[in-house]
Formats: C-alpha cells, structure tokens, sequence
C-alpha cells in the first residue's frame, strides 16, 4: 500500500534568505523623520488657521497713498501683525515661484536639505556614515555639511536667488501695508505676543531640534 502523497510546505525555515533579506530591509523614513513631518503639519495648519480673509487684504476701497513715512511706518506696523500669516503666504508663494523657475538651483536646494536630513539629523547614532569606503563620524559629517552649505548659499547662484527671492516678497509686503489702511481691524483681537509673527514655524524648528536630539542619542 503506498503513503499518502506529501504537500508541500513553506516556511521561513525552508527560505532563509527570504527572511534574511526582509528583515535586513532598512524602514522608508525614521521615526524621528516621521515625527518631524507630522509636527511640522500640525503646526503649517494651526499657523494658516489664523490666516485673514484674502479678500480683506485686497480691498481696494481700503487703499491710499500715505501722507508721511511715520504714516506709513505705522501702516505697516499695524497690518504687519494683522495679516502676518497671509504675508507669509506671500513671501513663501514669491520663494516658491523663484525656484520653480529656475530648476536647477530648486534641486540643489532640495539635495542639500535632503542631505542634512538623512546624513546628519535623521540617521540613527548606531549607524556611522560611510562613503566611498570610508567610515566618517558625527563631527567630520556636520563639518561637510556645514562646509557644503556655506558653498551652496554664499558661493553659488542659490543664494542670489533665494536673497532676490525674499527681497522681492519683502517689498510686497511693505508696499501693500503701506498704502493699506488699517482703520477697518480689529487690531484690539490680536492673539498674545506668543503667538506672533512665524510663531507656528518655529514650533516645527524646535520639534526638528528634539527630533534630531532623540535620533543622536
């Protein structure tokens, strides 16, 4: 009488290599990376909450050339603190623009952000860097960087362009809160100077700088 025919059976015994090799799979992005962006997120979206309405800031009945500079001076005090989210909408709307148009200094910038990410902020502590064969630590790795950096910001058209850039988004907004008349705000509704101008950017920088602190350790 012959036996029963044997069914054949996979395991992570009978493939190790497959084992091997999903458990040698390094994660897409750290949980310190993920942290950040979810941070960063919370905080874009808490900060464009108290943005003001656009068609307030284009009301053209409320424009008029200022008599004075103190006059203007105070114009753009007032509706600098009124408008601040929607000004920097503006300035990062003409950084935006700036490097759309010129591809290449956007792919650099992306490239040495990318590199302080993933090179130096990001990358767990157990794990030395190793380029070209050799093994680099922290400090040589901050050094290029920072080297690097100063290269591409100072010594490149980058940083012309970024300078350009918010020169141009500065001058937007100086000249609208200048010839804005402010009478119209309720300047008096204004959150605590806490929560002032970038306030909800810097949150997200403070998160990076724990993010990094926790990924070093």
């Amino acid at each position: 009488m012959s036996s029963p025919p044997t069914l054949p059976i996979s395991n992570a015994q009978s493939n190790p290599s497959a084992t091997t090799s999903s458990q040698s799979q390094p994660p897409i992005a750290t949980p310190a990376f993920r942290a950040f962006i979810s941070r960063l997120t919370s905080s874009l979206r808490h900060g464009f909450s108290h943005r003001r309405p656009w068609t307030e800031l284009l009301d053209r009945n409320s424009m008029s050339k200022p008599e004075t500079l103190t006059e203007a001076y105070s114009r753009i005090r007032k509706n600098f603190n009124y408008f601040r989210v929607n000004y920097v909408t503006l300035i990062a709307i003409a950084l935006a623009l700036s490097l759309i148009t010129h591809p290449f200094s956007l792919l650099v910038l992306i490239g040495l952000l990318a590199s302080w990410f993933f090179l130096y902020l990001f990358r767990p502590s157990d794990q030395p860097l190793v380029l070209f064969g050799r093994t680099f630590a922290d400090r040589e790795t901050l050094g290029i960087l920072v080297v690097l950096t100063v290269f591409v910001i100072f010594l490149t058209s980058v940083g012309s362009l970024l300078i350009s850039a918010l020169m141009v988004g500065l001058g937007i907004v100086c000249a609208h809160g200048a010839f804005r008349v402010p009478e119209d705000l309720f300047l008096d509704e204004q959150e605590p100077a806490s929560a002032g101008f970038l306030s909800f950017l810097g949150g997200a920088a403070s998160s990076a700088a724990a993010s990094a602190a926790i990924s070093r350790v």
